[in-house]
C-alpha cells in the first residue's frame, strides 16, 4: 500500500497540473484556433544590385476552416512596397491593408501576433471550405541591404528563409559562383539564371548566393528549348530533358499514403495537384501494374465542390474515345475525374482520395509490415498503421507522431525523378501488466484509489474557486516574435 507521503505528493502534483490547467483555460483563444497554411513557395528576383531590393512572389494557402481573411507578416529589417495579392483560383485582385500586430490580434486566428511586427491583412475571396485551401498569390518589392548587397565585385543574397520551397533569381548579366544550399540550377526563359531548392530539414535554410558578371544578355542569353529525348546514360530509359529540367521545387503535386493493417496489403491515399491549363475539364489517374483501386471520390479544394469520378478499364477508355496520353493495357484501371473547364488566367486545385490494393508493395513478411513502392512527386507522405513502430527506411525521411500516434514519415525529393521508399516497421509491444494498467497508469489499490481521487478532486474544487475569483489573464506583455 502506497505510503502517506507519496499519496502528499501526488495529490500536490494534481493540484499543480490543475492550476495549470485552469490558468491556460483563461489564456485567450488558448484551446482555440490558430490560422494555419500549406503549399507555401516563395520565388525571389533580385533586382539591379544597387538597389538592395528583391521582387517577392508567394505563394501560399490558407487551411483554417471558415477564415475569411488571410494575414501574412512583414519581415522585420525589409522596408515593403508595391504589394498586390491575387486569388490563385480566378485570378482577381484581392482587397488588402497593412496592419500592426495589436490590430491583427484582434482577429481571434492571430491572438499570437507579435505585437511589433506589420502585417498584409487580406480578404479572401470566398471562405475556406472544411479541409479545404483558400489559394494566394501575393506579391511585394523589399529592400534589406542586410540581405542583398555587394561584396568587392560579386553580389550577395543572405537570407534565412524559413519557407520550405524557394527559388531565386539572379538579374540580367549575372553568372552563379556560389550557392551553399544544394539547388537546381535553371535557366529562366529570358536568359536570367535562377536556382531553385526544396528544405527537408526542421530548420529555416542559411541561404547565400553569390553572382558576378559575366552571363550573356539579351536574345545571346535565350536558352534553347528543352528536348523531349531522354537521358542515355540511365539503365532503364530515363526522364525527358524537359522533365529533368522543370523546377521541382515548384511542382503542386503532392501525396499521403495512409497504410491500413499490413494482412490487408491495402493503403488509403490522397493526392492534390493544381489544373491551370485553359480548356482542360477532366483529370486522368492510371493505376499502376500491380495495384487495384477502389473507393475513389475527389472535391476541389478551393471550394469544397465534389466531383463525380469514374472507375474505367484501358479498353471502356479506348471505347469513349478518351485520350489517355499515355499507352494503357485493356485491363489498366483508370480513375476519371470531371471538373468545369479551367479559364484562361484561373486554375483549379483538386484533391482526389482512393484506395489501393497492392500486395507486392505492401505486405506482412513474417513478423515485419513492408512498404516497398516508388514514389514520384516532389513532396510524399507515408503514414504507418496504428500500433506499428517504424523500424527502418531505405530513403532519408523526416518523422513525426501524429497525435492519434501513428508515425508519419515524409520524403521531400528536389530531384527530378523517383525515390524507390521501404519501409519496414513491427508492432508496438503492449505495455507490462505489472508495471501498467491498460491506459500506462500506475496502478493504485481500489479503496486508495477512491481516496485518491476525491483529494484530487477537492483541490480541483478549490484550485477552481480560487481562479475564478483571480483578473482574467491577458497574455504576456510583451510576446515574442
Amino acid at each position: 500500500m502506497p505510503k502517506p507521503a507519496t499519496l502528499l505528493v501526488l495529490v500536490l502534483f494534481a493540484c499543480s497540473c490543475a492550476a495549470a490547467l485552469c490558468a491556460q483555460g483563461q489564456a485567450p483563444g488558448a484551446t482555440g484556433a490558430r490560422q494555419t497554411e500549406a503549399d507555401e513557395y516563395t520565388r525571389y528576383e533580385l533586382l539591379a544590385p544597387d538597389t538592395a531590393s528583391f521582387k517577392i512572389f508567394y505563394e501560399v494557402s490558407a487551411t483554417t476552416s471558415g477564415a475569411k481573411v488571410f494575414f501574412n507578416p512583414i519581415r522585420k529589417g525589409s522596408v515593403a512596397s508595391n504589394e498586390a495579392v491575387y486569388d490563385s483560383m480566378t485570378g482577381e485582385a484581392l482587397r488588402f491593408e497593412v496592419v500592426s500586430g495589436a490590430e491583427a490580434r484582434k482577429d481571434p486566428l492571430m491572438a499570437d501576433a507579435a505585437a511589433d511586427e506589420s502585417y498584409i491583412k487580406i480578404q479572401l475571396a470566398r471562405a475556406v471550405p472544411p479541409e479545404g485551401r483558400g489559394r494566394l498569390l501575393i506579391v511585394k518589392t523589399y529592400k534589406d541591404p542586410k540581405s542583398y548587397y555587394r561584396e568587392g565585385e560579386a553580389i550577395i543574397f543572405n537570407r534565412g528563409l524559413g519557407i520550405k520551397r524557394n527559388s531565386v533569381v539572379l538579374p540580367a548579366g549575372y553568372e552563379l559562383v556560389g550557392c551553399n544550399v544544394p539547388s537546381q540550377v535553371l535557366p529562366e526563359p529570358d536568359g536570367r539564371i535562377a536556382i531553385s531548392f526544396m528544405n527537408a530539414s526542421a530548420g529555416e535554410a542559411p541561404l547565400v548566393v553569390r553572382a558576378k558578371l559575366g552571363a550573356q544578355t539579351g536574345p545571346a542569353a535565350v536558352p534553347r528549348p528543352p528536348t523531349e529525348s531522354r537521358s542515355w546514360e540511365a539503365p532503364f530509359p530515363g526522364e525527358t530533358e524537359r522533365q529533368r529540367l522543370s523546377e521541382r521545387a515548384h511542382q503542386n503535386r503532392d501525396i499521403v499514403y495512409f497504410l491500413q493493417q499490413p494482412e490487408t496489403h491495402a493503403f488509403s491515399l490522397y493526392h492534390d495537384y493544381t489544373e491551370s491549363r485553359p480548356g482542360v475539364a477532366q483529370y486522368l489517374n492510371v493505376v499502376r501494374e500491380g495495384s487495384t483501386v477502389s473507393d475513389p471520390s475527389a472535391y476541389v479544394l478551393d471550394t469544397g465542390e465534389k466531383l463525380a469520378t469514374r472507375l474505367m478499364t484501358g479498353a471502356e477508355l479506348a471505347a469513349a474515345k478518351i485520350d489517355a496520353s499515355e499507352p494503357v493495357k485493356p485491363e489498366t484501371q483508370i480513375v476519371v475525374l470531371a471538373f468545369p473547364p479551367v479559364k484562361e488566367g484561373q486554375s483549379l486545385r483538386l484533391r482526389i482520395s482512393e484506395t489501393y490494393t497492392a500486395p507486392m508493395s505492401y505486405r506482412l513478411d513474417g513478423d515485419e509490415l513492408v512498404f516497398d513502392r516508388s514514389l514520384g512527386r516532389s513532396r510524399n507522405a507515408v503514414v504507418l498503421p496504428a500500433g506499428w513502430y517504424l523500424t527502418a527506411s531505405a530513403i532519408p525521411a523526416t518523422v513525426s507522431q501524429l497525435p492519434d500516434g501513428r508515425i508519419r514519415l515524409d520524403f521531400w525529393n528536389g530531384r527530378p525523378d523517383s525515390v524507390d521508399v521501404l519501409i519496414k516497421a513491427k508492432r508496438r509491444s503492449a505495455p507490462s501488466s505489472k508495471s501498467r494498467s491498460a491506459s500506462g497508469a500506475i496502478p493504485v489499490k481500489p479503496r486508495v484509489g477512491q481516496k485518491l481521487t476525491e483529494g484530487i478532486a477537492a483541490a480541483c474544487r478549490r484550485v477552481s474557486a480560487v481562479a475564478a475569483t483571480s483578473p482574467k489573464w491577458e497574455g504576456p506583455k510583451h510576446p515574442l516574435p
